[in-house]
């Protein structure tokens, strides 16, 4: 359950009907104040933070701008980091995800134009995790850190892939060998069930969890959500591995955690 994406498609009228083409006083929606202003123009009546209908845009303006997700979650535009977090979570409302001939692709996108962006790893960070009770039923909700509210469910689940740091210039991430004791280390490398042998991996690859989130948007699950979640959850041996059970709406969800 998703409880910042159920409004009704009548509270989006008014954004999915905004003009064709941008305001000329606007110019250019490739710099943040530009789109910032045209967000918050065409929101209509939406009432706090909800996801306007990026589905049902399909822009044919296509422009690019210097904005990276590092893939420590953090927002930087030109070289600066973006610490307006009021800015930062309107940005994340329009995020779009597409994927073309094994290539993907990150945009902000508008009715009137798709902003091309730069993601280092995903492009959401979950950093609070918390079990709610609803209809004599127990969820797992987490929380990102722009605002997204999701449950575990078939449709939101967890998943373990190996990540590369190679492939960023972050010099942080709210993951880091250093911050695992040895043995640590070796169940982190080899939970992702896509890595055969840890030992063939790069010293600077590590394994991450992620969730899905919404529109094919994936989250990181920060360290410490991830440790609080093997509290919540139960950890028990079988065949020569750690199994992390989790409950959520009724179901149970594993993950498998190898110990050699």
């Amino acid at each position: 359950m998703n409880n910042d994406n159920n409004s009704t498609e009548d509270s989006y009228e008014r954004i999915v009907e905004a003009p064709n083409s941008k305001p000329s006083s606007l110019g250019s929606l490739d710099n943040l104040d530009a789109l910032s202003q045209y967000i918050k123009s065409t929101k209509g009546t939406r009432e706090g933070r909800a996801i306007p209908p990026l589905e049902k845009w399909h822009p044919e303006d296509i422009a690019d701008m210097d904005l990276t997700i590092k893939a420590n979650g953090e927002w930087w535009h030109e070289g600066g980091q973006m610490t307006r977090e009021s800015l930062v979570s309107l940005f994340a409302t329009i995020l779009w995800k597409e994927e073309s001939n094994g290539t993907t692709e990150y945009f902000l996108k508008t009715p009137v134009q798709k902003i091309r962006i730069q993601v280092e790893d995903a492009p959401l960070l979950i950093n609070d995790v918390g079990i709610v009770h609803e209809d004599d039923m127990s969820w797992l909700e987490f929380t990102t850190t722009t605002g997204d509210v999701v449950r575990l469910d078939d449709e939101h689940s967890i998943v373990l892939k190996a990540y590369n740091s190679n492939k960023s210039d972050s010099n942080k991430s709210d993951f880091n060998n250093s911050d695992f004791s040895e043995s640590d280390q070796a169940n982190q490398v080899s939970t992702a069930d896509d890595v055969a042998d840890s030992q063939e991996l790069a010293s600077t690859e590590q394994v991450r969890p992620y969730m899905m989130v919404r529109n094919g948007l994936t989250a990181l699950i920060g360290r410490n959500t991830f440790y609080h979640l093997t509290e919540i959850g139960a950890l028990s041996e079988e065949n020569g591995k750690t199994i992390l059970t989790l409950q959520s709406g009724g179901q149970s969800y594993s993950l498998s955690m190898p110990t050699d």
